[in-house]
């Protein structure tokens, strides 16, 4: 949680060993050491907070340097702890340390500044950043929850004079921080000793540092108005079974001191997000400590963008399956897990501290033991990725192992696809994931399902959909190279086909060029005129699908092939750990996935003659076809 924690009177003064201090530490818990620039910093801003702590009598004040909020990789630079003056509560003040001497706001705006010598990048206000880590760590810390205390903080540039950060501090700061420069050193200690009484503080400390990580009562209030305005959510038969049922175990864990894992499978459009946004709503209505995560980065940021579009703390209960490697276990009532297929064998990633990575444990272990009640949504054939290991029999065999009850349910009924049954079975059968082979679309008046003779017909049939006002997307597999957009801003038109190209969606989270970035490409309007790809489109829905198949899986005399040279995915580039066969049963669950994510029509194109003429066969033309 922390690379060093002491009394401003016990830390070392001398700059170069506190500096190393910190750096063995950072090599021991995340893996790395720090760059130049962060050691620098170290070597200057932290002596001069120890020093003005000693100046205003606070040297039995504890510090705890580099604290890593909880469920993140974000870390405050000091945090005080100690007693307040007044009313001798736990009192804790974070600091937030630059070395900032002067700063321009940008144009038209009081929050993103540049400062010297980085004009190439923009900031945040510090006051903003300080701010929004006391919020955070309100909001997570159940000590801070449940017990009466002081939180504030300052961003303390103490190399500045108020000449060279004006802008900074003539723009509005946060509600609970405030901003000081060198010049007003002398306002900085009136303002700790506002906040700290020179008593030693180790035992403040010691509660933030053993307390449970879960949001707090306030932030699930907010919740549960925002995740779930009015009840607006719908829930029919087994929809709303599974519901009552993670419900009926959360009761049932507090009052019975019972732990029980709820597997819930369904295929696409079953209604596994709404279901998982139900309870969400619910839970947190009724006060119960509930986390939504998922291992999809589009998806947990269009999360937060749609359930938080009016609160952004809301925001922050939407996470991902490695943030849980630490938790405390059962430390929640509730953890939703949804899209639950693309768990990973472990939490571990390049980023992971040392320290975690000695002390890994499979992923699912970790997600079992977090909450009294884990709640896995997932479809077993929409593991796309090598490594993804979320399958109902696993998570099933792992909970009883673990000695815990296993409610499984499905979700039998369809709501994606224009509540197609039909077609949603045509998809299973003819990439051969199901037994009983394919056959001839014979038509639903719910669904329309096309091909269509090269991509610029596919286009702009859906260009046409797109301009009644209905949502249409063109994405296909993973068998063009991919390029990183050049520094004029403009996307490469990496899919190739004939004399039609188009590029894929944005790789990062920036905007480029007005194309959106990755995570919004599905659900932004812009979005239309990129190539999208499974891991931008698994998880959404639009009301128009084009499929491109691409030369990784063809049409050979009665069967499917694989053509692994041709697909371009780096996850799939080593045959040592992912082997033919596995590759094989991937690129069938890519397809699968892209050719259900429309609502109400899917047209599909190959680049393979041998196999768009087989998908002519078993599918009519759409063009000049109207609904």
């Amino acid at each position: 949680m922390h690379l060093h924690r002491a009394s401003a009177e016990t830390l070392s003064p001398n700059e170069a060993t506190l500096a190393e201090l910190l750096a063995e530490q950072m090599g021991i818990q995340v893996g790395h050491r720090p760059s130049a620039s962060e050691k620098h910093s170290w070597e200057r801003s932290i002596p001069a907070l120890r020093a003005d702590l000693i100046s205003a009598g606070l040297g039995q004040v504890e510090m705890l340097l580099e604290y890593r909020l909880p469920l993140t990789s974000k870390r405050a630079d000091v945090i005080l702890a100690g007693r307040h003056p007044r009313t001798n509560r736990p009192s804790y003040v974070i600091i937030e340390l630059k070395q900032w001497s002067q700063a321009k706001r940008l144009e038209d705006s009081e929050t993103l500044f540049r400062v010297a010598p980085h004009h190439t990048r923009e900031y945040l206000h510090p006051g903003l950043q300080v701010d929004g880590y006391c919020d955070y760590l309100a909001d997570f810390t159940t000590h801070l929850a449940e017990t009466d205390h002081s939180l504030v903080g300052a961003a303390y540039l103490h190399n500045a004079d108020d000449a060279g950060v004006a802008d900074i501090l003539a723009a509005p700061s946060g509600t609970r921080s405030r901003v000081f420069t060198g010049q007003r050193r002398g306002e900085f200690i009136t303002f700790l000793q506002a906040h700290l009484a020179p008593l030693p503080g180790h035992d403040v400390a010691d509660a933030l540092l053993s307390s449970a990580v879960a949001p707090s009562r306030h932030l699930l209030k907010v919740a549960a108005d925002e995740v779930q305005r009015q009840e607006m959510f719908v829930l029919l038969d087994e929809q709303r079974l599974a519901y009552e049922e993670v419900l009926h175990a959360v009761s049932e864990a507090r009052s019975a001191d019972h732990k029980t894992a709820v597997v819930i499978s369904g295929g696409p459009g079953s209604g596994k997000s709404v279901i998982a946004l139900s309870l969400m709503g619910e839970l947190a209505r009724q006060g119960r400590s509930v986390l939504h995560a998922t291992g999809s980065r589009s998806f947990t940021l269009t999360l937060r963008r749609v359930a938080g579009a009016r609160a952004p703390k809301v925001q922050k209960m939407f996470t991902y399956f490695n943030q849980f490697m630490d938790a405390e276990k059962n430390g929640l009532d509730c953890l939703i897990l949804d899209e639950a297929h693309r768990m990973r064998e472990t939490s571990v990633q390049r980023y992971t501290p040392k320290a975690q990575r000695l002390r890994a444990r499979p992923q699912v272990e970790e997600l079992l033991e977090a909450a009294r009640v884990p709640v896995f949504l997932l479809d077993d054939h929409q593991v796309v990725r090598p490594g993804e290991q979320g399958t109902a029999d696993e998570i099933d065999r792992f909970a009883r192992e673990k000695g815990l009850d296993v409610r499984r349910i499905s979700l039998d009924d369809q709501f994606r696809s224009g509540g197609s049954e039909l077609f949603v079975s045509w998809v299973q059968r003819t990439l051969g994931l199901v037994p009983d082979g394919e056959f001839k679309w014979p038509g639903d008046e719910r669904f329309e399902l096309l091909t269509a003779s090269s991509p610029a017909e596919m286009e702009a049939w859906l260009r046409g959909r797109a301009e009644e006002g209905e949502t249409a997307r063109i994405a296909a597999g993973y068998a063009w190279p991919w390029s990183d957009a050049p520094k004029d801003g403009a996307l490469v038109p990496d899919v190739v086909i004939g004399d039609w190209a188009r590029p894929w969606n944005v790789k990062g989270e920036r905007a480029v060029g007005g194309a959106p970035p990755a995570a919004l490409w599905a659900t932004d309007p812009n979005g239309f005129g990129q190539v999208g790809c499974v891991y931008t489109a698994q998880g959404f829905e639009y009301d128009h699908a084009g499929v491109i198949f691409g030369p990784d899986l063809v049409w050979r005399d009665d069967r499917w092939v694989a053509v692994r040279d041709a697909n371009k995915d780096p996850d799939f580039k080593s045959r040592k750990t992912v082997g033919d066969d596995v590759f094989d049963k991937l690129v069938r669950n890519v397809y699968k996935v892209l050719l259900t994510r429309g609502m109400k029509s899917v047209v599909v194109f190959s680049t393979d003659a041998e196999t768009q003429a087989h998908l002519e066969s078993l599918i009519p033309r759409a063009g000049g076809t109207r609904r």
